[in-house]
C-alpha cells in the first residue's frame, strides 16, 4: 500500500511539473484555457459544441477531445468550424499535462484565444491532473439528481465554476435547484454556479460572457508579460 502510494504521489509530482509548464505556455500566447469534466451523459460534448459555434466567430479558438475509444466528440466538435484533435486515452481513465502537451506539438496554431479541453467522462481520475488550465468547469445535468457533488467532492472542490446542465428539463425531472445549490456549496462555498441548457440557449450568455472576460483579461496579461500564478489549481 506504501508503495502504491509513493508511485502515485510521484505520478501526480510529475504531472504538476508538465502542468505548470503548460501553464506558462499558454500565458505565453495569451491563451485562456478550460478543462470540462462531467458524467458521461452530461451534456458536456453540447455545452463545448455551442461554445466553439459561438465564440469562433470572434476568437481563435480550438479543442481537444479525451475519450477512452472512438473519436465522435471530436467529429462533433469539428461541426463548430474550430480545429479539433482527439487525443484517445485507451485505458486511461483522464487526461493528464503530458498527453496534453503532445497534442499541442502540431497542432495548427500556437496563439490561440481559447483552447478547450473535453476531458474523458468521468468525475473521480480527471479530477485529480491539472492541465494547466486557467478554468476548471465541472458539470452535472439535472437527470443525475442533485446529489453529485456531494457524492464526487474533489470534482467540484478543485473546480473553478460548476454548471447545471439540461436546466430546460427540470421541471420534467422533478429536479430541486435549490437542494443542488446548497450541495454545492458544501463542498466548495462560493464556487461560481451556472445553470444553462446548450440545446435551448437558456443561461448560456452567462457561461459565454465569462469566458470572453476571462480571454480579454488573459490576452491583456500576456501584452504586458505577467507571470502566471502557479500556485493556482
Amino acid at each position: 500500500m506504501t508503495q502504491t502510494m509513493e508511485l502515485e504521489q510521484a505520478i501526480l509530482a510529475k504531472n504538476d511539473t508538465l502542468a505548470n509548464d503548460l501553464r506558462e505556455r499558454f500565458a505565453r500566447t495569451g491563451t485562456l484555457v478550460f478543462n470540462a469534466l462531467s458524467s458521461p451523459g452530461a451534456g458536456k460534448t453540447t455545452l463545448i459544441e455551442e461554445t466553439l459555434r459561438r465564440l469562433t466567430q470572434r476568437y481563435q479558438a480550438a479543442a481537444l477531445v479525451g475519450d477512452q475509444a472512438t473519436d465522435n466528440d471530436a467529429v462533433r466538435l469539428a461541426r463548430s468550424g474550430a480545429p479539433v484533435k482527439q487525443i484517445t486515452t485507451g485505458a486511461e481513465c483522464r487526461l493528464d499535462a503530458d498527453m496534453i502537451s503532445s497534442a499541442l506539438n502540431d497542432f495548427p496554431s500556437e496563439y490561440l484565444d481559447l483552447l478547450a479541453i473535453e476531458n474523458v467522462g468521468n468525475l473521480i481520475c480527471p479530477a485529480e491532473y491539472d492541465l494547466g488550465e486557467d478554468v476548471r468547469v465541472v458539470v452535472f445535468s439535472v437527470t443525475e439528481g442533485e446529489d453529485k457533488p456531494l457524492k464526487y467532492p474533489l470534482a467540484f472542490n478543485t473546480a473553478h465554476v460548476a454548471i447545471i446542465s439540461k436546466i430546460d428539463l427540470a421541471n420534467a425531472t422533478g429536479f430541486d435547484r435549490e437542494l443542488a445549490r446548497k450541495n454545492i456549496e458544501t463542498v466548495h462555498p462560493g464556487l461560481r454556479i451556472i445553470e444553462l441548457s446548450a440545446r435551448t440557449s437558456e443561461g448560456i450568455d452567462h457561461w459565454i460572457d465569462l469566458l470572453e472576460e476571462r480571454i480579454t483579461a488573459k490576452r491583456k496579461a500576456a501584452d504586458r508579460g505577467d507571470q502566471p500564478n502557479l500556485d493556482q489549481t
